[in-house]
């Protein structure tokens, strides 16, 4: 029986072919499974975060009120501020994966694509391409937000800001503080519509790269949610700032 003929390359281990191509890490699909499930706890976060920023407008008690309750709740279960801790490090977990993930896809469909780009795909392929955008100019507004009404740090926090205390809160004060600076004011409202973009289409790949399909009827529901909920996050929490910068909270 003939046998083969074929060596391999010089200086190449045996079996082993130099033109093989090395599989990546995270692959393609296990990076959009880990930017959905991260995209869909910020998603909730920031729905929430709204809902507890709009008790601003029960009057500067009541927040204050639920400020301290946040930084108290579950005593003694949980020490204080323990649940702002837990909170707080599932959020920077996924934001760490969440930014990763997002850099490698797009370094990835670059390096694919080359010099050529696709046109005249619409409005969608335009929220798409406008993410890595409207992401860092919300990775810049989390990093100033947690220096301005977090930590107080100067000089990006309003120079009366006074910290939480074991016993009492002035969140109130402070968010007001804060937002009567004009420059602070808008910087939150530009945030606050690349959050509605971002969500908008965030919301729509979050279904696709979990794998769930359905009818056209399902697709248009879908963007019908991913829409009324990006808008609704954006201006509920931009309502904030306006009603600071016209005297209706003072």
């Amino acid at each position: 029986m003939a046998q083969s003929t074929a060596r391999p390359r010089p200086g190449a281990p045996h079996g082993h072919d130099p033109d093989a191509v090395r599989p990546h890490r995270p692959s393609n699909v296990t990076a959009k499974l880990i930017m959905a499930v991260t995209g869909g706890v910020f998603a909730a976060y920031v729905l929430v975060h709204m809902i507890g920023n709009l008790k601003i407008y029960q009057g500067a008690e009541h927040f204050n009120d639920y400020a301290h309750w946040l930084r108290t709740a579950f005593e003694p279960v949980l020490p204080s501020e323990g649940l702002l801790w837990i909170v707080r490090g599932v959020l920077l977990l996924c934001l760490v994966a969440h930014v990763y993930c997002s850099t490698v896809l797009v370094v990835r469909a670059r390096r694919a694509r080359g010099a050529h780009r696709r046109r005249g795909l619409g409005r969608e392929a335009f929220t798409a391409r406008t993410m890595p955008a409207t992401g860092v100019i919300l990775l810049l507004f989390v990093v100033f937000h947690v220096l301005d009404l977090t930590l107080g740090a100067q000089p990006v926090a309003p120079g009366d800001f006074r910290a939480a205390t074991a016993t009492s809160s002035d969140a109130y004060a402070n968010l007001v503080a804060s937002f009567a600076r004009p420059p602070v004011a808008l910087f939150y409202v530009l945030a606050m519509l690349a959050l509605a973009a971002h969500l908008v289409h965030g919301i729509v790949s979050m279904v696709v790269d979990l794998g769930i399909a359905g009818g056209p009827r399902f697709w248009r529901v879908l963007r019908l949610v991913a829409l009324v909920t990006g808008l609704g996050v954006a201006l509920g929490n931009i309502t904030i700032p306006v009603a600071v910068l016209t005297g209706g909270l003072t």
